[in-house]
């Protein structure tokens, strides 16, 4: 089945690897990937210590992308796409239950992923396969897809009243 967790609100990526977590526990293997976080996002610590969780790796420097001029952005998108290639063949090859695809959305938005090859994945994907994707603005393509997809709405936040990010809390 396939899950869509999308919007401007917090709590995306949180509600991935709660799922990630329950499906670990019941002997389900997991395969979890994430686009534009890095190596120092406080959820990867406990996900490469748990059974049954297969973690790739992020880079230990990355820019937001509205930070990146042309070519950075093009050498993520290339380091991205190989990162998406790669996680889609072992998700297909391997005896993965789950896999967990968090930010595409944002990574397809911007043109680092063409959406055209995350739905050939989906149309190759065994029916036993969970597809985890988060992020913001996924098309509609994506949400009709989807067996369950979920809108986080952002009522308020601390960014809007100028606060940093916070270590265990965004991220």
């Amino acid at each position: 089945m396939i899950h869509v967790y999308y919007g401007d609100g917090k709590g995306k990526t949180t509600a991935a690897v709660g799922l990630a977590v329950r499906a670990a526990g019941s002997e389900m293997r997991v395969l979890f990937v994430q686009f534009l976080k890095t190596e120092f996002s406080g959820e990867r610590e406990i996900l490469k210590n748990i059974e049954n969780v297969t973690l790739t790796t992020c880079p230990l420097d990355l820019k937001f992308t509205f930070e990146m001029n042309e070519q950075e952005k093009h050498q993520t998108a290339v380091m991205f796409r190989k990162l998406f290639n790669g996680s889609a063949s072992t998700a297909l090859s391997s005896r993965y239950d789950m896999v967990v695809f968090d930010e595409i959305f944002d990574v397809i938005n911007e043109d680092m992923l063409a959406e055209s090859e995350v739905f050939e994945f989906i149309a190759n994907a065994p029916n036993s396969l969970e597809i985890v994707m988060t992020g913001h603005d996924p098309s509609k393509r994506f949400i009709d897809a989807a067996d369950y997809a979920t809108e986080f709405k952002k009522i308020s936040h601390p960014f809007d009243k100028g606060l940093i990010a916070r270590k265990g809390i965004e991220f």
